[in-house]
């Protein structure tokens, strides 16, 4: 479907890890190497997202690529429970399989929320097959103020319109809440953590952050800049949890500033070849670059088939 300005967006159900993820391919540019990856909030789906890829598509001359995760928007609904440990599965296994299918080998992971912290556990695992790191109200422990608004969230969905909400975007809201709210409440959740992955983490970052997130504060960032200091930091004033849908324009504008600031069609990534079992440290600037191209098209379309 083409939605103008040379922007087209294609739609495609794919199986990712055993389980149909939908997709929604957003092309920029039919040759360009440069692709960004959306991945959602533990509520979100690809169409939560609604205009703001296109839009950062026509911002920032990449292709973007977006998905709902298993149980989440029009994907395979969630016949099984989820552990504590999904985020290191969707971070570890199924982004990896999904870059697979689309041919794309060093992607800048745009993630919010829950979709930042798979984002980094990716990043962590995969630190040579990631270009940049752009984190939306990033998770990399549990805070008190984060279990809160779970459980206000909760009184939301029993006593409010939450669910009328969340019907709009997902097949199955209440096994996607129930999934979301019972594991964030599960008091072996409060020792959850993805600080170990920072370390490894060699790639330029961008942190987003409302200065009125209900739930998380700027503790999660300097949680990730006490690994990653030359980490860039963009805090929004008269912004919540959701930076991209309450201040798109100023959210766009920043990113595509980042996306500008990146070595074009090069990719960094450290290469330690005899040093093998050392992570890669935060000093991407003396990163070795190499360049990469990635085919999409023809080639990616007749993958998916």
């Amino acid at each position: 479907m083409n939605v103008g300005n040379g922007i087209s967006t294609d739609y495609a159900k794919i199986v990712v890890a055993g389980k149909a993820l939908e997709t929604r391919w957003v092309e920029a540019q039919p040759e360009s190497a440069s692709t960004i990856v959306l991945l959602h909030d533990a509520l979100g789906s690809a169409a939560v997202w609604k205009d703001f890829p296109e839009r950062l598509a026509e911002e920032t001359g990449s292709n973007v690529l977006v998905y709902s995760r298993y149980g989440h928007g029009d994907s395979e609904s969630l016949s099984d429970e989820r552990t504590i440990d999904y985020i290191h599965y969707e971070g570890e296994v199924v982004l990896p399989e999904l870059l697979d299918k689309f041919q794309i080998s060093s992607p800048l992971l745009l993630g919010h929320s829950d979709g930042a912290s798979i984002a980094i556990t990716y990043a962590g695992k995969y630190h040579d097959r990631v270009s940049g790191l752009i984190l939306m109200a990033p998770h990399v422990f549990v805070e008190d103020v984060t279990v809160r608004g779970v459980v206000e969230a909760g009184a939301a969905y029993r006593n409010a319109d939450l669910k009328q909400k969340l019907a709009r975007y997902h097949r199955d809201p209440d096994g996607i809440f129930h999934a979301w709210h019972n594991m964030w409440i599960d008091p072996h959740f409060r020792d959850w953590s993805i600080e170990s992955y920072l370390p490894s983490i060699c790639c330029p970052v961008l942190l987003i952050q409302g200065e009125h997130d209900g739930y998380g504060t700027v503790a999660q960032l300097e949680a990730i800049r006490s690994h990653l200091p030359e980490s860039e930091m963009f805090l929004l004033q008269g912004c919540g949890h959701s930076p991209y849908r309450e201040k798109p324009e100023a959210t766009r504008r920043r990113i595509a500033q980042f996306v500008s600031s990146l070595p074009g069609e090069q990719v960094a990534a450290q290469v330690y070849a005899s040093h093998a079992e050392r992570p890669c440290r935060t000093s991407y600037r003396h990163a070795v670059v190499r360049e990469q191209k990635v085919e999409i098209s023809q080639k990616r379309r007749s993958n998916l088939q």
